[in-house]
């Protein structure tokens, strides 16, 4: 009886596997292959594309550097070329006003030679007629002085008129007010420091405002408790007493009621003497 050949279920096969493996080894070698090619390609770890940028980049640095270099040697030589343009320019105008005076003056030597003669005789001819008219001017002088005191002595003196007896008007003064006077007179302020010592000021903005007696006189009657200033009023002199009073305000805060104005007819001296109970009194400032 023929028996059956039997099979081994346990039997394994190896060609698959041995496929795969040569398979992989063969992805590997071409791998490493590939790997190697490239990096024959690199220079220093760099691709010859970026080498070649990098080797333009410093070329443009150093262009650069080179050409700041040269901008800076450029501007220095453009300045001394300046420079030496005006120094140039300076030169040849002198030598041409040298060249001027050196030509002029060979043609005018004589003309001027002449021009100075006659000059010289002018100016003897001259000095003879002053000193002769010196000899005038002392007789002359004379005769002047004489008529000048002839005339004095036929004028007749300056009168004046009696003098201005100052009232006070109105409803009187308080107790204790002191007042101060300043008589407003044509172009002049006059104000006083008592009764007889007084002081002049020209009735114009600048000298008013540069005059140190009467700044300081402002200054001084302000301080006073109590006081006032009344400005005698001449009958032209109502353009000073503007002046005056708007700069006694103006500069020194004086109030409204503390200036007062009163007509003066007449060209007669002030008499104070009806104001002797308010008459304030002030020490006049020493003189340099």
């Amino acid at each position: 009886m023929v028996k059956r050949r039997s099979h081994r279920s346990d039997e394994i096969l190896l060609i698959p596997f041995l496929d795969i493996l040569c398979s992989l080894i063969g992805v590997l070698v071409l791998i490493i292959v590939v790997l190697c090619l490239a990096q024959t390609q690199r220079i220093n770890g760099r691709t010859p594309e970026a080498l070649q940028r990098a080797q333009e980049h410093q070329m443009m640095l150093k262009e650069k550097k080179e050409n700041v270099r040269i901008n800076e040697l450029l501007k220095d030589k453009v300045e001394r070329l300046e420079k030496l343009q005006t120094e140039t320019k300076q030169k040849d105008e002198q030598v041409a006003k040298l060249r001027l005076l050196l030509d002029t003056s060979t043609a005018d030597r004589e003309k001027k030679k002449t021009v100075s003669q006659n000059l010289m005789k002018e100016m003897d001819n001259l000095l003879l007629e002053i000193n002769g008219l010196k000899t005038q001017d002392e007789p002359l002088k004379k005769q002047i002085a004489s008529l000048q005191e002839e005339i004095k002595k036929r004028q007749p003196p300056p009168s004046k008129g009696a003098p201005v007896v100052v009232q006070p008007g109105g409803s009187g003064l308080a107790k204790g007010t002191k007042v101060f006077f300043v008589e407003a007179d044509g172009g002049k302020l006059t104000f006083y420091w008592d009764e007889k010592t007084k002081s002049v000021v020209a009735a114009s903005p600048e000298v008013i405002a540069a005059d140190v007696a009467f700044n300081a006189f402002l200054k001084a009657v302000v301080a006073v408790p109590q006081s006032k200033i009344i400005f005698l009023i001449r009958a032209d002199g109502t353009g000073a007493f503007n002046l005056g009073a708007g700069w006694a305000q103006a500069t020194y805060g004086y109030k409204v009621e503390q200036i007062g104005r009163l007509p003066i007819p007449g060209r007669g001296e002030i008499d104070l003497k009806m104001f002797s109970e308010f008459l304030g009194k002030l020490a006049p400032p020493a003189k340099r």
